[in-house]
């Protein structure tokens, strides 16, 4: 693997850019406005990434459109975190057959971390010939450059050459939101944990200057955003690769101090490097929500050993104490994986002993799926599928009461809340925490905070009332 991060210079940015004009121009000889449409699975880097897919677009002349079906262009941004993922990006790029067939100048485009496996872009090239173009991230910054080629050349443009990854800046964005934004503050990721294909298909960790970041969180604040998230494989890890003495805790403690009425989270987290000093500097501003997405992953600390998370059961618990000790109201969420290679069923009722020693007020979770190019996809993996169900399930159902439980808990309590749209006749509105609320009143509320009593709880939600 490159390892040798590739920063993008402002003239190879303008390069991308020459290209958006001159695909402009191509649809301007043809007298039309062409659409657009992009597909995004997986996670909220891809949601972010996907953003300046359509800011590229719509540089380029597009408007964008809500589906496949007639768009001019069809990029599928896509995940590879579990074999469910792929095949159902790729039960999904065969449905486009039809839409190719009914359009035929449709140009079709897979990226994101599927594009970034050779035996995806081998099986697209063999299997797949109406599909015009595969870059992977590494490659999105070149995208005006690949689509102008397609159109022009009429020929199949594949962009997955193995690198580090790149940090570009000023690539245009179209949000689906003015009211919350996505903003990326690192690339990559460097722990390589034995199940994760990330490292492979994302890269080396790659943190973009500080300077960039206080820039864009400013020009969203002044635009009237109110929540703010920082997305990173491992936002903990941010800054280690740079040189200017700014770590995660204070790339936050800078944003909150920007002025403005609004709120800062971040994802995803890696317990190794979760700090006090993280955790203080959480509890210190009232602009940075009170809401930790912490994975565990597993109870075990065998498993966790074999996993690589570099943390036992142990050392997690004791970060998880010191955080609620010092944010008393935080809500705190995590990731576990069931039927992880060897697991017994020993170690797994370590896993659920964990979460009902720490409570959390939700859980993803996750069958272990094997990904080709890990060392876990090598393991030796004796627990039949059943048996891997049921844990899951007993998982599931341990969770479940214990998130209701905590949602029962708000019935009662009034708490500030930011509306951010509509659920069928309903408003929906989020707490610091991160918690769902539906409540009646009008939509001019979108888009302010409220104070919402709770009335009423589910394992999954909140109803409430204006106060």
């Amino acid at each position: 693997m490159n390892t040798k991060t590739t920063v993008i210079e402002q003239d190879q940015l303008e390069e991308q850019f020459a290209f958006c004009d001159k695909i402009a121009a191509f649809w301007q000889t043809c007298g039309r406005t062409p659409t657009a449409y992009v597909e995004t699975y997986g996670c909220q880097q891809n949601e972010a990434d996907s953003e300046k897919l359509r800011g590229y677009l719509a540089q380029s002349g597009y408007r964008i459109a809500g589906s496949a079906e007639g768009a001019d262009v069809v990029v599928m941004n896509t995940c590879s975190i579990r074999e469910h993922a792929e095949q159902r990006v790729f039960g999904n790029l065969g449905a486009l057959t039809h839409t190719k067939r009914r359009h035929p100048e449709q140009k079709i485009f897979l990226c994101g971390c599927m594009a970034g496996e050779t035996k995806v872009s081998d099986r697209i090239k063999k299997s797949f010939p109406y599909v015009d173009g595969v870059f992977s991230t590494h490659h999105l910054w070149q995208f005006p450059e690949i689509l102008y080629n397609v159109l022009t050349k009429k020929k199949r443009q594949f962009y997955v050459e193995d690198e580090a990854g790149s940090i570009a800046e000023g690539i245009p964005q179209v949000r689906d939101s003015s009211l919350k934004a996505w903003v990326s503050i690192m690339y990559g990721c460097n722990n390589f944990c034995t199940y994760c294909i990330v490292p492979y298909v994302r890269g080396r960790e790659r943190s973009r200057r500080p300077e960039a970041i206080l820039a864009e969180c400013k020009a969203l604040i002044e635009g009237g955003c109110r929540e703010i998230t920082l997305l990173g494989q491992n936002v903990n890890s941010y800054g280690k690769d740079l040189d200017c003495g700014v770590d995660f805790a204070d790339l936050l403690a800078q944003i909150a101090e920007l002025p403005g009425d609004f709120l800062i989270r971040f994802m995803t987290s890696h317990p190794r490097d979760a700090s006090e000093k993280l955790f203080d500097t959480m509890a210190k501003y009232p602009k940075i929500a009170k809401q930790l997405h912490l994975p565990f992953q597993s109870g075990s600390s065998r498993v966790l050993k074999a996993m690589n998370r570099h943390y036992d059961r142990e050392v997690y618990l004791k970060k998880v104490e010191y955080a609620k000790k010092v944010m008393p109201e935080l809500v705190l969420t995590s990731d576990v994986i069931v039927g992880f290679p060897g697991e017994t069923e020993e170690e797994f009722e370590e896993t659920i002993s964990l979460i009902e020693r720490v409570r959390y007020d939700s859980l993803f979770t996750f069958i272990f799926s094997p990904r080709t190019g890990t060392p876990a996809a090598k393991m030796e993996d004796p627990t039949p599928k059943e048996e891997k169900n049921r844990r899951f399930d007993k998982l599931c159902a341990r969770q479940n009461a214990i998130s209701e439980e905590i949602h029962r808990g708000y019935v009662g309590k009034t708490l500030r809340c930011l509306v951010d749209g509509k659920d069928g006749d309903q408003l929906t509105a989020r707490t610091e925490g991160g918690r769902l609320v539906r409540f009646d009143g009008p939509e001019c509320l979108i888009g302010n905070y409220e104070n919402l009593r709770v009335t009423g709880a589910t394992t999954w939600s909140l109803t409430g009332e204006r106060t």
